[in-house]
């Protein structure tokens, strides 16, 4: 695993590289797996540290998992399902993963019981798991604080409530599915996310004999099920990933083809990637990005859940917003605190500024509540090399690009985070000619 990259940059990006299975996705339907004691297949899997991850989360719960890393299949077969001996080691393999809350629902329903250590993340926010637990418990789970994490259980099974989530948040409507489709009853689950990766689960869970139901107002219908069964499923492809190469063309003045990115899931970020002036162009394939020459045009920029702006692309387009001509405006409105790595795109020359206003069409839950989540980038600027370290996943590769775009040699460190979902991603940074070298 590398830790540190030198790169030298001022090249632009030019190639191809293959994007597969969404980390936001794949993680999810591997969990879902536990919901049968049949095998399950699923395909397209990426070769990440997430999915690293819940591989060994679920062997410890007595799963058996085989992967075959070149062909991008992954097959689950639960066994004898059981909590570890030991809580210690959920905790050492899940290190700063959130994915161990999305047990709870699978576990409940197979075993009466779950453990949950304590959890990590990128810091980009607080990320409670306040949703997670009030969903958990009014369908009837209890909770038992321990010195390393949570227990739960649900000894006379869990009983379908109606959930309405303050805010449509991703994982809480994973919570709410695992754990309604086998409990008594129909949960009418309102102000759910929709986002591709969520209908690509429902997908999966319905295959597996789940009763859901999505309306076009953010409402979810779940029966709940006596018995689901295994699947088979093809995972739909990263549009994080892709986008942030996307970005990377775009900021090193390259041109990049992404097989396997289709442009359905990526209608907003192709809409903006436009308007700032790049171009692109849709196979069957892939798509092609790249820059046309001439000047990047500033914009006024909103984050938002789908089908709005997704904040997961904003990281790596603020680095190809350096370089557009004008102030370019963006509000951050699904993480309150995604602006720390902006710090060292400043040390490398570019005009950033952050507000704790709402500079955007309208206020956002943060207006008021004291959080930098409004940026003003001013250019274009010439980047130049610096020492940067990674502060999370999305960040680092963001760290990643402006070094690229950056006039000499930088040293990148941490990078190692950026396993946890882009898969060979110095691979494929020399596969477009990126000059790259690892230090250790």
């Amino acid at each position: 695993m590398v830790s540190q990259l030198r790169v030298t940059g001022g090249t632009p990006l030019n190639g191809e590289i293959t994007v597969r299975g969404a980390k936001n996705f794949v993680s999810k339907a591997m969990v879902a797996a536990l919901l049968s004691q049949e095998k399950s297949v699923l395909r397209n899997v990426p070769d990440i540290r997430d999915v690293a991850v819940v591989t060994e989360l679920l062997r410890l719960h007595g799963a058996d998992v085989d992967y075959d890393v070149p062909s991008g299949t992954l097959e689950i077969t639960p066994g004898d399902i059981h909590l570890p001996d030991d809580p210690a080691d959920m905790d050492a393999v899940a290190g700063s993963s959130r994915i161990p809350i999305l047990f709870a629902g699978p576990l409940l329903h197979t075993l009466g019981e779950a453990f949950i250590p304590d959890l990590g993340g990128c810091h980009i926010g607080n990320r409670p798991v306040d949703f997670h637990m009030q969903v958990l418990e009014s369908f009837g789970a209890k909770r038992i604080q321990e010195p390393s994490g949570m227990h739960l259980v649900a000894p006379q099974g869990l009983t379908a409530k109606p959930v309405r989530l303050p805010y449509p948040s991703v994982g809480a409507t994973e919570q709410t599915l695992f754990t309604a489709v086998m409990a008594n009853g129909i949960t009418v689950l309102e102000n759910a996310a929709v986002e591709p990766e969520i209908m690509d689960l429902i997908a999966v869970l319905q295959k597996m004999g789940a009763m859901i139901s999505v309306d076009t107002d953010r409402t979810i219908r779940i029966e709940g099920v006596d018995e689901l069964h295994g699947y088979a499923h093809t995972a739909l492809p990263d549009r994080i990933e892709a986008g942030s190469w996307a970005s990377a063309a775009l900021a090193t003045h390259g041109d990049i083809f992404v097989r396997g990115a289709q442009q359905e899931p990526m209608m907003s970020y192709l809409n903006i990637y436009r308007k700032v002036g790049g171009q692109f162009d849709v196979t069957d394939e892939g798509i092609r990005f790249w820059h046309p020459g001439g000047q990047l045009r500033s914009l006024a920029l909103e984050t938002d859940v789908h089908p709005g702006f997704m904040t997961d692309w904003q990281q790596p387009l603020v680095v190809a917003l350096t370089q557009a001509t004008g102030m370019s405006i963006v509000h951050e409105t699904v993480y309150e605190d995604r602006f720390g790595f902006t710090e060292a795109l400043r040390d490398m020359g570019a005009h950033i500024q952050i507000y704790k206003e709402c500079l955007g069409g309208h206020e956002c839950r943060f207006g008021q509540r004291n959080f930098y989540h409004s940026a003003v980038i001013q250019g274009p600027t010439k980047l130049h090399a610096a020492d940067v370290f990674v502060p999370d996943l999305r960040g680092g590769f963001s760290h990643l690009i402006a070094a690229l775009a950056a006039e000499g040699t930088s040293v990148v460190s941490g990078v190692s985070i950026i396993d946890r979902g882009y898969e060979n991603f110095v691979g494929k940074l020399r596969a477009l000619n990126a000059d790259v070298e690892a230090l250790d």
